[in-house]
């Protein structure tokens, strides 16, 4: 049958109804609201990915155990095989762990290597940084470092070509060898574990790229983080390892729980939170969670969190930067200051994934074929006046680290010193706050490895950190207010550190719309237990903000906008219709008559002019009662073994009821019998709930016994989205491509005014470089 759209991943095509007049071609009156699709954003990439079908995935493995059942000679030997595949299992998981724990180990030490290297060097070693370099020494009477020259100007001018050079090199190697390295890679991931297969997406090279552009990417100071990308190639890793065994590279459920385990690992070497990670697998990645899955999530997160703590990157015990331990407690008139910091990060999320998404849109519509030049361009902006701040200059992790830190005689640092001017440090860090924010909307998207969760961190810190320091600063003018009459005399009352903690963990709810795994991988950080009520007030503030006003968090709507199959089983919907109104209601199917049967040419001409994974079996063209379905594998496979064999001429057959028939193909022992069909006035939630809780790829829609459609997962998105198109404000679309329109227009004169004053100043010819 030939869909006016795909069955499933295949895109529309009027051509196939009339390249497949052998096939029996069934019209239903019925035709779905969808038909629009390919003006609607949110199934663009659709054809990106491939339906997994968990219900044929199960009964292959059903198949399989069988078979070994038959072959084994007595139960103590089907006890052994058990065992030993059980053994496997551990045994990948570990070498998977391991080899993450050293990647993110290695990311480390060059990241920070690689920031250091924008300000200066070392001299007793080149290839330190500068916190090796100047280990047991001040970092400002530190003589064995040094900066590149002794004038500011000229450091300010290598930190900026060095920062550029970084980030040239990331973009290039992104776009040449592995454009799935590029972002955060956390949507596709989530549509991966979902049912989906993305070809290359978690692929070798794709691991490569991600792991050389990522301390790049972060050395060269844009605003971008780790976490994200340490998902993605932690992915890689689980699924390019499992893929070399054969029993995990036909068994989509075991790569579904390897995939969920390795993205666990990947979250826990980056913020050194194994627990963190199990649930951030639970709470984000994973779709349907089993308790088996969750054992599993959490060995491999121990297993790379233990890797990572032997290499111990920062020659201090600590499996991140920021890794910080609080010994005081915190007051009940602090709780004001919370609601302060959870309306803060609630906002923050709403404003930095309301006008990323605009920034994405304007970058896939005018700047998808100047992707280089625009990372270079944000990083010059970048780079340009972060140097004159102390916390936009170095790494986010060394930032917050020092915005973490409660101020005491062993911490010498500017932000602690009671002689220093805090006007100054508060417009630093307010000005920071708001800088990051911005750079993290331009940047978020941009095709080097990307991550959002440590920027978001960083402006929740600073901002934090700023509140902290007014609160501070109010206790010493008014120590005896009845507001502070909590406090104790000669206790730390106000601590400004774990403001800018509990301010990166609202960031970091904000941008993730997460809750429990915020909560946790906050509290694995301090390791302070007396902490966990502030984070889960600032968290519960943050979350109640973005679930009133918000969208859910930016991977959520990433997967949107990006036009991701990925039907999220947290949502509710309500449609208020039956499946008729979302299925395809024309189709290529075979007719198991002899009367209206194929040859083997028609059918071979039928596989090369369509791309659909599987045909329904029909009595026959006038009487399409529903026989069966053959899947395209099966069919390809018998092919395959008759090639060369038959003639072209010979008949193909597709009923079940005649077994080997004479001087013909015969497909039947191939057909499932019983294939899952549903009638046609069924409602389209209690489909939505078939492939949430089954998982098949298809359903059969049948009308009183005879083929009346198919639908698929992606076909209920396509009908959701087309919904939502009809209704949707065309006003304030076309407002805003008018505004995208303007501000193209006045970049495209900036760049010509460029052109024509540098042709001018080095060549007295204001057109020399106009043409370019």
């Amino acid at each position: 049958m030939t869909s006016s759209f795909q069955q499933f991943d295949e895109s529309f095509d009027d051509t196939l109804i009339q390249s497949t007049p052998e096939s029996t071609i069934i019209r239903n009156t019925r035709t779905g609201v969808w038909i629009n699709q390919d003006k609607i954003q949110e199934v663009q990439r659709f054809n990106d990915f491939r339906t997994i079908d968990w219900v044929e995935d199960e009964l292959d493995e059903q198949k399989q155990r069988l078979l070994k059942l038959k072959h084994f000679t007595s139960r103590s030997t089907n006890i052994k095989d058990k065992v030993l595949s059980q053994i496997l299992n551990w045994i990948i998981l570990g070498i998977m762990g391991i080899i993450i724990g050293l990647i993110a180990g290695c990311l480390n030490i060059i990241t920070s290597f690689l920031s250091s290297l924008r300000i200066g060097h070392c001299r007793s070693g080149f290839y330190l940084n500068e916190r090796f370099c100047c280990w047991g020494e001040s970092d400002e009477h530190c003589e064995n470092w040094s900066n590149w020259s002794n004038f500011e100007f000229l450091n300010y001018l290598v930190f900026v070509m060095i920062s550029i050079l970084m980030s040239f090199i990331a973009a290039k190697l992104v776009k040449f060898y592995a454009p799935f390295a590029a972002g955060s890679g956390i949507s596709e991931i989530k549509c991966i574990v979902s049912g989906f297969v993305m070809d290359g997406f978690l692929g070798w090279w794709t691991l490569l790229i991600k792991s050389l552009g990522l301390p790049l990417a972060i050395g060269s100071g844009l605003s971008v983080g780790k976490e994200g990308p340490s998902v993605h190639y932690a992915v890689c890793v689980g699924n390019s390892i499992a893929r070399l065994i054969t029993k995990y590279r036909k068994s989509a459920s075991k790569g579904r729980e390897f995939l969920t385990a390795t993205a666990a690992a990947g979250v826990a070497v980056a913020f050194g939170s194994p627990m963190g990670g199990v649930l951030f697998s639970i709470e984000e990645i994973s779709s349907i969670f089993q308790l088996s899955t969750l054992w599993k999530s959490y060995f491999c997160s121990l297993i790379a969190v233990t890797t990572l703590a032997a290499i111990n990157p920062f020659r201090t015990g600590q499996l991140v930067l920021f890794e910080v331990t609080y010994d005081t407690n915190w007051h009940y008139f602090e709780i004001p200051i919370y609601i302060i910091l959870g309306i803060f990060g609630g906002v923050y999320g709403i404003i930095v994934s309301k006008f990323n998404i605009r920034v994405v849109a304007f970058r896939k519509k005018y700047l998808s074929s100047f992707a280089v030049r625009e990372v270079l361009l944000l990083t010059l902006l970048t780079a340009s006046f972060s140097y004159f701040n102390q916390f936009l200059r170095i790494d986010m992790t060394e930032s917050m680290q020092i915005l973490f830190h409660e101020c005491e005689k062993n911490f010498e640092n500017p932000i602690c010193d009671p002689n220093k001017n805090k006007t100054g440090i508060l417009v630093s860090l307010i000005f920071a706050t708001f800088a990051r924010m911005g750079l993290t909307i331009i940047t978020y998207g941009c095709k080097v490895p990307a991550g959002i969760f440590v920027p978001s961190m960083a402006a929740g810190a600073t901002f934090g950190r700023a509140l902290g320091i007014i609160i501070d600063h109010i206790y010493k003018q008014h120590p005896n207010s009845f507001f502070f009459s909590a406090c104790e005399e000669g206790e730390k009352c106000i601590i400004p550190g774990t403001y800018a903690f509990l301010g990166a963990a609202a960031g970091l709810c904000g941008i993730t719309d997460l809750t429990v795994t915020v909560v946790i991988i906050m509290f694995e950080l301090t390791g302070a237990i007396r902490y966990i009520i502030p984070t889960m007030i600032v968290v519960a503030i943050t979350k109640s903000i973005n679930d009133k006003w918000g969208k859910g968090g930016i991977a959520d709507q990433m997967i949107k906008f990006n036009g991701l199959p990925l039907i999220d089983s947290k949502e509710d919907f309500s449609f208020g219709t039956v499946v008729s109104s979302a299925m395809t209601s024309v189709m290529v199917c075979f007719s198991s008559d002899s009367n209206d049967s194929l040859t083997l040419e028609q059918l071979k001409h039928t596989l090369i002019k369509t791309n659909y994974r599987g045909f329904p079996i029909v009595q026959s063209g006038n009487n399409p009662k529903i026989q069966g379905y053959i899947s395209r594998y099966e069919l390809e496979y018998v092919l395959k073994q008759q090639d060369g064999i038959v003639n072209d001429d010979i008949i193909c057959n597709f009923n079940t009821k005649n077994r080997n028939p004479l001087d013909q193909i015969d497909f039947s022992k191939y057909i499932n019998k019983s294939p899952l069909t549903v009638n046609v006035n069924t409602t389209l939630e209690f489909i939505l709930d078939i492939f949430v809780k089954l998982g098949p790829r298809y359903i059969l829609i049948e009308e009183n016994g005879s083929l009346a459609g198919i639908i698929t997962r992606k076909d209920i998105l396509r009908y959701e989205y087309s919904i939502h198109q009809i209704h949707k404000d065309s006003n304030l679309q076309n407002k805003q491509d008018e505004t995208d329109a303007k501000v193209w227009e006045f970049m495209k004169l900036i760049n010509l005014s460029i052109r024509k004053n540098i042709g001018k100043i080095f060549h007295n010819d204001p057109n020399r470089y106009v043409a370019l």
